[in-house]
Formats: C-alpha cells, sequence, structure tokens
C-alpha cells in the first residue's frame, strides 16, 4: 500500500468547466451570494415591519375607541345623575305647587303642608347621597365641615360649636356648603 500523497490529485482538474452557478450551488449556503442574503433579510424585516406597523395602527385604533367609549359613559353617568336627582325633586314641586292652589288654606294647613313638603324634599335629598352637617352645641370644631361666623365666650372647651345658625350639606363626603356655626373662645 502507498501513503496518500499530499499533492492535489491530477483526477480532479480533468474535471470538466464548471459555471459559476454550479461552483456557487456547491459552495455552503452561507458562503452563496451574500447580496441574495441580504435582500432575504430586507425582505423579512420589511415583513416584520409591516406587521408592527399594522399592529400599532390597531392599538391606537383601540385605544381612540376606548377613549370615546369612555367619554360617551361619563356624559350618560352626568346626565342621568341629574335626571334622577331631578326625577326625586318632582314630587316637592308637585307637593308645593297644591299648597298654593289652596285658597282659603288655614295657618295651621300651610303649616301642616309646609311640614310635609319638607320632608318629602329630605328623603329626596338623602335618597341622592346629600347629607345634613348638624353639629350640636359642644361639637369639636372641624373647619372641614364648619365655618365659624364668630368666636364667642363660653363656658366650653376652646374651638367647640357653641351653637348653629345654619345647617351645612355634604354629598358623598364631599361637602357642599360648611354648617355656619359660633365657636367657644379660648380662656
Amino acid at each position: 500500500m502507498s501513503e496518500p500523497s499530499s499533492q492535489p490529485s491530477h483526477a480532479a482538474s480533468s474535471a470538466p468547466f464548471q459555471s459559476t452557478e454550479e461552483l456557487a450551488a456547491g459552495l455552503p449556503h452561507s458562503e452563496s451570494d451574500p447580496l441574495e442574503q441580504v435582500q432575504a433579510e430586507l425582505a423579512a424585516l420589511q415583513a416584520k415591519s409591516r406587521d408592527l406597523a399594522d399592529q400599532y395602527l390597531r392599538a391606537k385604533a383601540e385605544a381612540e375607541n376606548a377613549r370615546r367609549r369612555a367619554e360617551d359613559e361619563v356624559s350618560k353617568a352626568r346626565k342621568f345623575a341629574v335626571e334622577a336627582f331631578a326625577e326625586s325633586m318632582l314630587p316637592v314641586a308637585d307637593s308645593l305647587e297644591a299648597g298654593l292652589v289652596i285658597k282659603d288654606a288655614t295657618s295651621e294647613q300651610i303649616r301642616e303642608g309646609a311640614q310635609a313638603t319638607l320632608r318629602q324634599l329630605l328623603a329626596a335629598l338623602e335618597r341622592n347621597k346629600v347629607i345634613a352637617i348638624n353639629p350640636s352645641a359642644g361639637t369639636k370644631f372641624d373647619p372641614h365641615q364648619h365655618q365659624a361666623i364668630s368666636v364667642v365666650p363660653s363656658e366650653q372647651e376652646a374651638n367647640t360649636v357653641v351653637g348653629l345658625l345654619q345647617k351645612g350639606y355634604s354629598i358623598a363626603d364631599r361637602v357642599l356648603r360648611p354648617a355656619l356655626v359660633t365657636v367657644s373662645a379660648p380662656k
């Protein structure tokens, strides 16, 4: 047996002539035409870019639709909240009108009618979460719910309510009008 020669074989050189395409086909794929690789990568990136642009436009449209729906819901909530409040006030208006129709009412009848109408009004306010702020004497002064009209000398501890001049009202823990009170002066 003879040892293999490190010299190139003459048999390979006797092979017929190969074209460039045949040579490129024989090379590994990564070494094939670099232009084709770049074009393939470019096409893939362009497709991905189109897909991302489409996803972006869909997300943008969805966000815009959600914003419009939220605005519509807020608008409807305001409209119907006022509608519900107005609806609860209608019986009060009816009672006042009915009282004014009576020409020969006695002062006692007028008083009873006014008291009944006031009860209707307070019930309607309560149904709509409008709560009276009605501090009694001796209650600690709260500047968030009370407005001090005057400070008077008193035997009570300083900064406590001495008297109520006008009730206040709140709705859902928000003060609509503070209670007008007189407050005890420091000793």
